[in-house]
């Protein structure tokens, strides 16, 4: 591991897993409950780490390639492939925080083939993703979960095929969960965010 002066990230609790399957709301509720910092991937990434993917040459997401011109199983394997470079500048923002607590990252490029070997224990870490009805219904139902960031020529195909491309990363969280030994939350939707929060802090031991 890396210089951490302040042993940050072996005591971080982990929650990777599949887009839409309650990552961020579940540890925003353990930080209030608990006092932890809550640190959250998608929002760095697509903000705070913007210039350096850039300067990486990292591909940024172009919604007509990703989800018309291409299949999702390319689109998926390429956002897997980036994961590993991501991943350092999340470890680099995770260094910086010190807290009396521990932290809670949370964000699908996590993995846990990436944060297991920083982890003192596999307990803490937790894979959650949405059953595959629960992510569908979600894109019919929330107006963010079925919005696409950029316009396309087929809006149709498009939400298709990032639904695939989705359950196709999920999916590759949960095959490397089951080989390292980590446990996998499936959330279907029949309990709602506190309770499943219930869980997760039971897992982590909170």
């Amino acid at each position: 591991m890396t210089w951490d002066p302040f042993g940050t990230l072996a005591r971080t609790l982990w929650i990777t897993g599949g887009q839409w399957a309650g990552k961020s709301t579940v540890a925003d509720i353990l930080a209030v409950r608990c006092g932890l910092t809550a640190y959250h991937y998608d929002y760095h990434d697509a903000r705070g780490h913007l210039d350096r993917r850039i300067a990486a040459g990292v591909e940024l997401p172009d919604a007509e390639q990703d989800y018309v011109r291409d299949t999702p199983e390319r689109t998926a394997a390429r956002v897997l492939a980036g994961f590993p470079r991501r991943f350092e500048w999340a470890l680099d923002d995770l260094r910086a925080l010190v807290s009396g607590r521990p932290v809670i990252a949370e964000g699908w490029g996590l993995r846990p083939e990436l944060v297991v070997p920083i982890a003192r224990s596999t307990r803490q870490v937790l894979v959650m993703v949405p059953t595959e009805g629960f992510r569908r219904y979600q894109a019919a139902t929330l107006p963010r979960a079925g919005a696409l960031s950029q316009p396309v020529s087929d809006p149709e195909l498009a939400q298709r095929n990032r639904l695939e491309r989705d359950r196709l990363i999920a999916a590759d969280a949960v095959r490397s969960a089951r080989e390292l030994g980590v446990r996998v939350l499936e959330v279907d939707g029949s309990r709602d965010a506190e309770a499943v929060a219930d869980v997760v802090a039971d897992h982590f031991g909170l």
